[in-house]
């Protein structure tokens, strides 16, 4: 069996048809089983990505890293994955879901194990600056293009096994993975780090996926029919899409995927993302770091006040999937737009709001809420109802390419900024926070102009 065999949807009826009066009981179950799956197995992925945003003040004060190179080291994970999102999302339309995601979080796993060891040998003087630089830059960037092949068939598996009518709502459900995992992140990650050393960060993560993956292989499922149940579309009592001989499956596919790239409405909401995910990454990579030097914050309370921001991020998604669908009927505009503002001035009370506790931690709930909303709707959903079924791996992938791009020219940017603004020895954060507001502000201005766009009809 070749790798491409490996990763082929096999979603041809299983062998044994599921009994009709078992169908329902049985749907439901496997249903649940995937949504959980797909939440907590993507909730681990995030672990495996954000474990060096907790590590950047010690590697900082170790003299190992400074703030460009951990900068650009940032920039290669999210590059990385802003080329393998686009490309694993129009993949894992036509692909097993289940052995897709998995193989995803095993190689993030490695790479998160290899650079603990890699600055094991660093603290022990076996590696030079230099070395550890380029050697993290590599390792994060074949990390990034593993952690591409978590959400695309995560959300799949939303459109594979829901009707659309709860669609959202189990979008919203699923979308607080996403918190999840950066809480997960900010505090057990940062406990570790500084109950144990910063390479204990990797080494934590590592644990975290290996979970994941056993929570994947288990309980994700690849589709309705692979496990003898009808089509969903039949399962949810929708109109049923023509016919398609087996030949011409994958050409389908592709001819719906292209419909997609030339979806303009998609490329506005790609953009809109693009600058969310900078101000959204602003705070994940370097909220910490800001706590520390600019408000003398210890990093344990560094982040758990930047953890608070998650936590709240669940009530956001949550919340937002289920108010569309029941009040809004689907139609996501006006609290994506109320989000974004929000989002906007939980930033400015967070940066220039002063050094009292309750501030920094009002700000981060407000943030975690707003977040919760945008990531949910700009990043994912809204996208995906503008577009057929088929292909919402294709609309996930190029709103995830815009969405990683950006977050990683924001590191970049932001490294930069902070070395070249030093101030007594610490980093002045000024001109970095005007950068990351008006990302913020940006981002809630572009989807006005799809307010009046229909869905896409294909023939």
């Amino acid at each position: 069996m070749s790798v491409l065999d490996f990763f082929k949807i096999d979603s041809a009826p299983a062998a044994k048809a599921v009994p009709a009066e078992k169908v329902d009981k049985t749907y439901k179950r496997l249903r649940i089983q995937t949504f959980l799956a797909a939440t907590f197995g993507y909730a681990l992925y995030y672990v495996c990505r954000l474990s060096m945003g907790v590590m950047k003040q010690p590697l900082i004060d170790a003299g190992l890293l400074n703030a460009t190179q951990l900068g650009i080291i940032g920039a290669c994970l999210y590059w990385a994955y802003a080329i393998g999102k686009l490309v694993n999302g129009f993949l894992a339309d036509s692909a097993n879901i289940k052995r897709f995601m998995a193989a995803g979080l095993i190689v993030s796993v490695a790479m998160n194990f290899i650079m603990g060891i890699l600055g094991v040998s660093a603290m022990n003087g076996n590696m030079a600056n230099g070395g550890l630089f380029l050697t993290f830059a590599i390792c994060w960037a074949v990390n990034g293009w593993a952690q591409s092949m978590g959400a695309p068939p995560a959300i799949i598996s939303l459109s594979r096994w829901f009707p659309l009518r709860i669609r959202g709502t189990f979008y919203g459900f699923f979308s607080s993975s996403h918190n999840i995992g950066e809480g997960l992140s900010f505090v057990f990650v940062s406990a570790m780090v500084a109950a144990m050393g910063w390479r204990w960060g990797f080494f934590g993560a590592a644990l975290a996926g290996i979970l994941g993956v056993l929570i994947i292989v288990f309980f994700l499922h690849n589709s309705t029919e692979s496990k003898g149940l009808p089509s969903i579309e039949e399962l949810a009592n929708e109109p049923q899409p023509k016919p398609v001989p087996a030949s011409e499956k994958r050409a389908e596919t592709r001819r719906l995927q292209a419909s997609v790239v030339r979806n303009p409405g998609v490329w506005i909401l790609a953009l809109s993302s693009a600058f969310m995910y900078m101000s959204r990454y602003a705070i994940n990579e370097w909220g910490i770091i800001f706590l520390q030097e600019a408000r003398g914050y210890s990093l344990t309370e560094a982040g758990a006040i930047v953890g608070i921001n998650p936590i709240f991020g669940v009530l956001g998604t949550v919340f937002s999937g289920w108010l569309s669908d029941a009040v809004f009927k689907g139609d996501r505009k006006y609290p994506a737009f109320v989000a974004g503002i929000l989002e906007a001035i939980s930033l400015v009370l967070f940066l220039f709001g002063g050094p009292q506790k309750w501030v920094a931690i009002l700000s981060m709930v407000l943030f975690g809420i707003a977040i919760g909303v945008l990531i949910s709707f700009v990043g994912g959903l809204m996208a995906i109802d503008l577009v057929p079924r088929k292909a919402t791996g294709a609309a996930i992938g190029i709103v995830g390419m815009a969405s990683y791009a950006a977050a990683g020219l924001q590191n970049v940017v932001t490294g930069l900024l902070l070395d070249n603004n030093i101030v007594d020895g610490k980093h002045d954060f000024t001109y970095a926070s005007i950068f990351w507001i008006g990302a913020a502000v940006i981002s809630f201005l572009l989807p006005i102009l799809n307010w009046k766009r229909k869905p896409q009809e294909i023939d």
